[in-house]
Order: C-alpha cells, then sequence, then structure tokens
C-alpha cells in the first residue's frame, strides 16, 4: 500500500485527470498533486527531515517533515496522515493550510510539476524514522532555517524553498 508508484495527473483546477508512473511524470513534467507536511513542536521548531540518499530526486537534501504523493481516488489529508506515519513513525492531526504550483527542473533531467497540498500539524515526540525514505532529522527553529536556506540554498529542496516562507506568512498573520 506504502508503494506510491503512480502519482494523480491533474489540470490546473486540480480536476484529476488520469494516473501516470511516478517516474514518467517527472520525467515529462506532467501536472501532479501532491503533498506537504510540515510539523511544529511547542516551542516552535519545524521538524526537517533529510531524504534517503538513494532518492532518484531530492537525494539527501532537508525538507519539510514530510511529503508524498496521493493515490487515485484517495483523500489528501488522509494520505498526508498515513505517510506521516510511514515515512517519520509520528501521528498527529494535520490541518490543511493552503495549495500551490510550483514547476522545477531538479537534477538527473526530471521536473517537478506539482499542485502541493500545504498542512501543518504540531507534536513533541520523536520521530522514528523509516530508513527506506529518510535518513536524518533535526527540529529547528523558523528564523534559523530560513537564515539557513538564504546562505546554503542547494542544501534543500525546490518545493521547501518556496512553500516554507508563504506558510510561515499565512499561519504567522
Amino acid at each position: 500500500k506504502m508503494e506510491r508508484n503512480e502519482v494523480v495527473l491533474v489540470d490546473k483546477n486540480d480536476k484529476a485527470i488520469g494516473v501516470m508512473e511516478k517516474l514518467i511524470a517527472h520525467e515529462q513534467g506532467q501536472l501532479h498533486r501532491a503533498f506537504s507536511v510540515f510539523i511544529f513542536n511547542d516551542v516552535g521548531e519545524l521538524l526537517l527531515q533529510q531524504r534517503a540518499n538513494h532518492k532518484y530526486h531530492g537525494a539527501g537534501l532537508w525538507t519539510n517533515t514530510c511529503c508524498s504523493h496521493p493515490l487515485w481516488g484517495e483523500d489528501v489529508g488522509l494520505s498526508a496522515l498515513e505517510r506521516l506515519n510511514y515515512e517519520m513513525g509520528m501521528k498527529c492531526n494535520l490541518k490543511f493550510v493552503y495549495s500551490f504550483i510550483y514547476h522545477a527542473q531538479v537534477e538527473n533531467n526530471l521536473t517537478e510539476y506539482e499542485l502541493d497540498y500545504v498542512f501543518v500539524g504540531y507534536a513533541n515526540q520523536k520521530p522514528v524514522l523509516n530508513t527506506d525514505e529518510v535518513q536524518d532529522y533535526k527540529w529547528l527553529n523558523t528564523d534559523k532555517i530560513l537564515s539557513d536556506i538564504k546562505k546554503n540554498p542547494s542544501h534543500y529542496t525546490v518545493w521547501f524553498k518556496q512553500a516554507f516562507p508563504e506558510l510561515l506568512s499565512k499561519i504567522n498573520s
């Protein structure tokens, strides 16, 4: 069930129009549905994950707590909860904040073109990493993250660099 090898292709209004093998969708730069989960603790730190080194893109990069693609017919919020537990061994309530479309060339001639649902949750538990997906984690305060993104942009995934400042403006306003 957790083998998410297909993505849901969508139009710009998020109308599902088909499924495609994940790698092919990234090779062809087809717009598809995704989600990004951001977990904060009681002192306002964000839980960052470092993607496993064998991922076909974003390998070894730091990013938000968890991200993936919902399956055809799957509720995006439920998919995000399930994936958070699968990658980070965590359970908490998630709240949908906003969605955005981003389009970016990434390594290995791949293109990220995603309609990304952004969810926020709050937890203080220690993650239990699924090492197939994640090789490390750290809790960091938002100012430190923002300044490190400026200093070392290549250490972070493209979607994280786009979603994080926008998310902060929405939850802190």
